[in-house]
């Protein structure tokens, strides 16, 4: 089949087209997928740069239709499903990937291919976030204790998760920081309450609002903004981040401690990284699935591209230009080109 791969890590210009064997089922829960669409997230462009060990061939998200299941599998032949990948396995920059179906959830009914390949890594993330690690339950009654500062709702993790604290998981305040008016109406379209400006001191701005945060969602540069979070939650507050640090974080501090927050690293890769309760993630996959055909959860996709060798490396200095809003998602054609 044809696949875009890196043979060696670097800019992305190392992204290049090649022909590789279709993955064999390696488990009697696995499924084989014809890929019809796959989105982009960050952790390609760090794995590419070699920051972690994967597959040579990239690509998390994924939608397409099941062509042959395991003896255990939870699909069937000639199901449409979406999936968020694993480290290690074939990714989804293909014309096909094998996955264990315990992380597949169905395809949402009346979305496209496309936007359903936009949901699953971020919308697993977020998801994760709310219920693993702050304890919160989908689907009930609003939540009027609880504050929720998301910081960076313009990507695609706090776009997501932006939606569902406002309509799953029908938190009260949702505060997301923007910085520009464009970042800033589409917050406003995905649910936020409040806006505030991350390249301001996030204090002042919270006092103008009377507004104190219980939960806060770091989704870009933990290492700066964990301090001034600190500063400004609630006591008994839980702080979330998804955003890796290459220096330990400096959480033990007097401010944390006296006012008893904790902390809470969330890698969704990490429960098939792991072989750690997978059936969790098909069930949250179908629960988003649900979601959407609610209303609950509109798409994220803003930009849409056909795969090939060349859009594909375009993509990934877009993402890296941290300009980016919303999800990039690529259309995967009978065959893969270069150009």
């Amino acid at each position: 089949m044809k696949a875009i791969h890196f043979p060696e890590p670097g800019p992305p210009s190392v992204l290049s087209l090649t022909d590789v064997p279709i993955p064999s089922l390696e488990s009697p829960y696995d499924i084989l997928v014809r890929i019809r669409a796959c989105a982009l997230n960050p952790v390609d462009t760090k794995i590419r740069q070699g920051k972690f060990h994967a597959h040579a061939v990239l690509g998390f998200d994924g939608a397409g239709i099941v062509e042959r299941a395991g003896e255990q599998a939870l699909f069937i032949f000639g199901d449409e499903v979406m999936f968020s990948g694993a480290l290690g396995r074939c990714g989804t920059n293909a014309q096909y990937t094998v996955i264990d179906s315990r992380i597949v959830g169905r395809k949402p009914r009346g979305w496209s291919w496309e936007d359903a390949a936009g949901l699953p890594l971020v919308g697993l993330t977020a998801w994760e976030m709310f219920e693993g690690h702050f304890n919160l339950e989908p689907f009930q009654t609003p939540s009027k204790e609880h504050t929720l500062l998301i910081v960076n709702g313009a990507g695609g993790v706090g776009s997501v998760a932006t939606q569902l604290a406002a309509k799953v998981f029908r938190i009260k305040n949702v505060i997301v920081t923007a910085s520009r008016k464009e970042t800033s109406d589409w917050a406003r379209r995905n649910g936020a309450t409040h806006i505030i400006n991350h390249h301001e001191v996030l204090g002042p701005q919270l006092e103008k609002l009377c507004l104190q945060p219980t939960l806060a969602f770091i989704c870009h540069d933990t290492q700066q903004y964990l301090e001034p979070i600190v500063k400004v939650m609630r006591p008994w507050g839980r702080v979330g981040s998804i955003v890796e640090t290459d220096t330990p974080l400096n959480f033990h501090t007097t401010d944390a401690f006296g006012k008893s927050l904790s902390f809470h690293w969330e890698f969704m890769l990490a429960k098939p990284a792991n072989q750690f309760d997978l059936p969790t993630q098909g069930r949250m996959l179908n629960d988003l699935a649900t979601a959407v055909e609610k209303g609950d959860v509109t798409t994220l996709v803003t930009v849409k591209e056909i795969l090939s060798q060349d859009s594909l490396r375009k993509m990934h200095k877009l993402i890296e230009s941290g300009k980016s809003v919303g999800k990039i998602v690529f259309e995967v054609k009978d065959t893969i080109a270069a150009i």
